[in-house]
């Protein structure tokens, strides 16, 4: 198993300043500068951290958000690929369908490649609904402008010999030449983000990376459409390098002190939602079917237990969280048990993104978290043989 670390680079301080809403239009004025300085060089610091101790990385931004702060994620890169030695770095998201120009999108991504010596996974994602007023795309027809651009930047990247054209329907090129080519050949590692079975046999069928993002023990019908995408593809199943999964970690060599931490993890679930509700879900963002469930209250932000209990992710206790496989928290034996008895039920998940901070926990609690999990956890996750899951159909 791979581990990356993960925060969100949170202005954390501006969480119980907001009038019912920490996304799009909460006043910037709000913020301090000099505080959002310190906070970046910790996080900074907090990665340089994870590198020595053997972790992966993992990025990505959001747009005028107290929740995030990386607006620009090309910058995080920029700063991870020149200073890390040793850990992969994986940005999920970069939300192609949003940006109107792809062909910086694959100068950027080929660049961060060859600076950090070939040690990029690039995560392509539709994004979030809250995204649409800050990029001022309009959300109806955003997974066809998504996979025209990933196609082009693709093509962009291993077209190695002449320039060419591009006429799609959303993005028009000439002479197309992109310099430097990225060292990983043809193209650096594909990942994405998904919580639709249909779209995740599509996943399966490229054969990409996919991620799942705290959707706890609803997980495993996922893994099983992707399986089946993998299989009638390539007629075999899928190794577990395939599947990945973010869930929040909390761990301490005291079971009261690691709770502790958990509590203050569980903020980003906390804080997430607070959006003012106009942005919550801009028309065509969502399918017909999923609105439709939606209103039947069918697509609440919950999870399930393995027995079936429902768990709301944003208001849940650090026990249902747990309970639900959102948090792993304990001591390390527990931490190390939770987390295989989750990769177990999944039939496999080779890549755990983890969120080692969150919210209100300090430096010295992330350092920490991060430290123990290192010695302790993580080297039984990566000698741990992970289970073959039986493929059958989506």
């Amino acid at each position: 198993m791979q581990v990356y670390q993960f925060t969100e680079q949170p202005y954390y301080p501006a969480w119980n300043e907001h009038k019912g809403s920490l996304r799009v239009n909460l006043p910037n004025r709000i913020v301090d500068p000099k505080l959002a300085g310190d906070l970046f060089h910790r996080y900074y610091d907090e990665w340089m951290i994870a590198d020595d101790l053997g972790f992966n990385i993992m990025v990505n931004e959001h747009h005028q958000t107290a929740t995030c702060m990386a607006s620009t994620v090309i910058v995080g890169l920029s700063v991870l690929a020149r200073e890390t030695k040793k850990a992969r770095i994986l940005v999920l998201g970069y939300p192609i369908g949003h940006r109107p120009d792809p062909l910086r999108c694959a100068e950027e991504l080929s660049t961060i490649d060859v600076v950090s010596r070939g040690r990029l996974d690039m995560g392509f994602i539709k994004g979030v609904p809250y995204e649409f007023p800050a990029s001022n795309q309009n959300p109806v027809g955003v997974m066809d402008r998504f996979w025209e651009a990933h196609d082009f930047i693709i093509k962009a990247m291993s077209s190695h010999d002449e320039p060419f054209n591009w006429e799609g329907d959303y993005f028009h090129y000439r002479q197309v030449n992109i310099w430097p080519r990225p060292v990983q050949q043809p193209h650096p590692p594909i990942w994405t983000t998904t919580g639709n079975r249909a779209q995740a046999k599509l996943l399966g069928e490229k054969g990409y990376v996919m991620a799942t993002l705290g959707s706890g023990y609803a997980t495993r019908p996922l893994y099983d459409s992707y399986r089946a995408g993998y299989m009638a593809k390539r007629g075999r199943a899928p190794g577990a390098d395939r599947f990945a999964y973010l869930g929040l970690v909390a761990v301490a060599h005291d079971e009261a002190e690691a709770r502790r931490r958990g509590e203050l993890i569980a903020g980003y679930l906390r804080s997430s939602a607070i959006v003012h509700v106009p942005f919550r879900n801009p028309p065509g963002f969502l399918t017909v079917d999923d609105n439709a469930k939606m209103l039947r209250g069918m697509s609440a932000p919950r999870s399930f237990t393995k027995d079936g209990r429902p768990v709301n992710m944003h208001h849940g206790s650090v026990q249902d969280l747990i309970d639900a496989g959102i948090l792993f928290c304990g001591t390390p034996d527990q931490v190390h048990d939770q987390i295989v008895d989750f990769c177990t039920y999944c039939g496999g998940m080779g890549n755990l993104l983890m969120m080692g901070h969150a919210g209100f926990l300090t430096h010295e609690d992330t350092v920490s978290n991060l430290e123990i999990f290192a010695k302790e956890v993580m080297p039984r996750l990566k000698e741990w043989n992970q289970p073959v899951a039986e493929v059958v159909a989506a």
